[in-house]
């Protein structure tokens, strides 16, 4: 197959193990985040931790991935939520996406890797209201089942540019990947929206693998670029970002990456994109 083209049967093959049914997966109705604009003012925004987690959708009977493929939680997991639609993200800690991917795609749960995992909620899917008052409700549905591993994401209001910034350099010091602004009288509407902002020092995307291209030098005999087909269709090369691990076994073609970039040139090309991890197929 050429590198430059993407078939049917090559994305089958990237997915693996998931079924040809899964492909049909329902679409989940979550609400996705633009990048916040340079100097964005955080007045009339609720401010949390962007959780470097797995996006897990309850529909009040069944845990989804943001694709609509289920999730296969242990059943005294799935036990502790409440019979109202939930979005959040499924978390282990900062700097633990790998191990947590891990152990939300297994088949068969492990009962150990659940008993660490976190589903923190931010949102109540389809409810009436301006978000201030889901955040409110979330909290209170929440705080009254008294559940550790189920919590609500705190939301504050920043009142000036300088506090957003300082509050960033704390999370991001701390291990975090950034912030989210969510406008607090935005009514519910899924779909990429402005009322929902992600503010992190590196912007980052999803790219699908078209092509492989071999290293030279130190990096002779394993994976040199990855080149990439981007938001909008275009096409590029990620040369850096990669351990050892990826450059001896990368993403395969047809798999999901997110990379990391400053802005675009004229073209729409990502600046100095760099690799930050595969994007399991489903999740």
């Amino acid at each position: 197959m050429s590198t430059c083209s993407l078939t049917r049967r090559s994305l089958l093959a990237a997915l693996g193990a998931w079924p040809l049914a899964s492909l049909a997966a329902p679409p989940v109705p979550l609400v996705l985040a633009l990048d916040a604009p340079a100097g964005v003012d955080p007045a009339g925004y609720l401010v949390s931790e962007k959780f470097d987690g797995v996006r897990a959708w309850w529909d009040g009977q069944t845990l989804r991935f943001r694709s609509g493929l289920p999730i296969a939680a242990p059943a005294w997991f799935l036990a502790q939520l409440p019979a109202v639609p939930l979005d959040g993200e499924l978390w282990l800690g900062r700097g633990r996406f790998e191990a947590l991917s891990g152990a939300v795609r297994r088949a068969r749960p492990s009962e150990a890797e659940w008993r660490q995992v976190r589903y923190l909620v931010f949102e109540l899917p389809g409810a009436p209201g301006p978000f201030i008052q889901r955040a409110a409700r979330i909290q209170a549905l929440l705080a009254g089942m008294g559940n550790a591993s189920v919590t609500a994401v705190a939301q504050v209001a920043i009142p000036t540019r300088a506090a957003l910034q300082e509050r960033l350099r704390a999370v991001v010091a701390q291990g975090g990947e950034g912030l989210m602004l969510h406008r607090a009288e935005a009514p519910f509407a899924a779909g990429r929206q402005a009322a929902l902002l992600k503010l992190k020092p590196l912007a980052d995307a999803d790219a699908v693998v078209l092509g492989h291209q071999p290293g030279r030098g130190k990096h002779e005999g394993r994976l040199g670029a990855l080149q990439v087909r981007g938001p909008g269709g275009v096409m590029f090369f990620i040369g850096t970002g990669f351990s050892d691990a990826d450059r001896e076994d990368p993403p395969p073609i047809g798999s999901v990456v997110t990379f990391t970039h400053r802005g675009h040139t004229e073209a729409g090309v990502p600046r100095f994109a760099s690799y930050l991890r595969r994007r399991d197929a489903g999740i």
